[in-house]
């Protein structure tokens, strides 16, 4: 790292230097509904697969405060990379400085140290990408409703269930996810290598947006998963609903740099950079620029201030502040392009133009559980009306 700029500093320019390709290829991925390779070949290239990964095992050493900064840039260039990278980081950061800073005994720290090495060194030296399927339609909360079974035997796991709305299905090497093992209530957090005899991946993936992600179903018939892909011990993924429940808000991250590339398009169209037609001068166009500016920079303040706050074992008002950030970003990004429809007017969403993409990115947000706007909507609606004060954040 250079003397001048600080680590984070350096990680989002790497980033931005990024994004023009990134930008370039955005409509590619969008209009085939299909995965963001060549960006993830560039993450790779530039280390990024380690970025939340601590640098006693080869990792960049990026922390929670860092990723929700590097993710914002990723999102500002292209959504589906953003939101994809984000269930590879977070894994990493789960394994990694959470574990750490959970204050875990002698004999999980056994468990522990010799699993999330190999992971980490098979990411760093391998080039391995994971991904984090946990959905599967049955419950808004990520620790509840979880039917998918890990039935132990010789050497492993056999795991049986399925997974909905699993993003990088085509393009992960091993998907973690989380399963019970019966008369267990101690979650388990376990990586299924791609590929394994009784996984296969369904159905057909055309939304409406944020269609790189390819979000496809997994489906696991009796999976054997071996017991070294336990990457931490049991019932440590439940510490995260209670002891660090910001692990869940980090898919706003992405919403806020997909804020920024709203705000990007709409000032280069009303100046304009894209067709020579200057619009700047419109009293009207004016001050839709500056309720835009209003609303993103509301969001992006209170997603600060947030992380900025995030700890284990955190204040309730803290955690409140966190569901707030997650409804304010997922309903600032179709608010901000929605006005960007209106202030550049109908040739603003003709293809290849961005900003149609960008309006229905934009409107996938607010449905993303565990923390999804209705969940927080709820919980905020309880806080300080109801007689008990529910811990229970996922």
């Amino acid at each position: 790292m250079s003397s001048t700029t600080s680590r984070v500093e350096e990680f989002v320019a790497a980033v931005a230097e990024l994004g023009p390709v990134f930008e370039e290829r955005a409509h590619i991925y969008d209009r085939e509904a299909s995965f963001p390779h060549e960006n993830w070949a560039d993450l790779t290239r530039i280390g990024f697969l380690g970025l939340c990964i601590p640098e006693r095992y080869g990792g960049l050493g990026g922390s929670f405060a860092d990723y929700s900064l590097v993710a914002e840039e990723i999102g500002r260039h292209c959504g589906s990379t953003a939101l994809t990278f984000n269930m590879h980081t977070a894994g990493c950061l789960l394994a990694g400085d959470l574990c750490d800073e959970f204050g875990l005994d002698d004999e999980q720290l056994a468990f522990l140290e010799p699993r999330r090495a190999a992971m980490f060194a098979d990411i760093v030296e391998n080039g391995t990408i994971h991904s984090q399927p946990f959905s599967e339609g049955l419950s808004g909360r990520a620790t509840g409703g979880i039917s998918t079974v890990a039935e132990p035997v010789d050497g492993g796991f056999l795991v049986s269930g399925r997974k909905i709305f699993a993003s990088l299905s085509d393009a992960a090497a091993i998907h973690d996810i989380v399963a019970l093992v019966p008369g267990d209530d101690r979650i388990r957090y376990m990586g299924v290598p791609a590929g394994s005899d009784g996984l296969t991946i369904t159905g057909e993936w055309d939304p409406l947006g944020m269609r790189g992600t390819v979000s496809k179903t997994l489906v696991f018939e009796e999976v054997f998963v071996p017991a070294e892909n336990e990457w931490i011990p049991p019932g440590v993924f439940n510490l995260l609903s209670t002891r660090y429940p910001f692990f869940y808000m980090t898919l706003s991250f992405a919403y806020l740099g997909l804020c920024r590339a709203v705000l990007d398009y709409t000032q280069s169209y009303l100046r304009g950079d894209i067709d020579g037609n200057s619009r700047a001068a419109h009293p009207q166009k004016q001050a839709a620029w500056a309720e835009m500016n209003i609303t993103y920079r509301q969001a992006r303040a209170l997603c600060r201030s947030v992380v900025e706050r995030a700890e284990v074992d955190p204040e309730p008002e803290v955690v409140h502040a966190g569901w707030a950030s997650m409804v304010t970003t997922m309903e600032a990004a179709p608010d901000l392009a929605s006005t960007a429809i209106r202030a550049c007017g109908g040739r603003s969403i003709l293809r290849p133009q961005p900003l149609e993409r960008l309006y229905r990115d934009a409107r996938c947000g607010a449905t993303m559980l565990p923390w999804s706007v209705e969940v927080c909507l709820s919980r905020l609606g309880q806080y300080g009306l109801a007689d008990d004060d529910d811990r229970g954040y996922a």
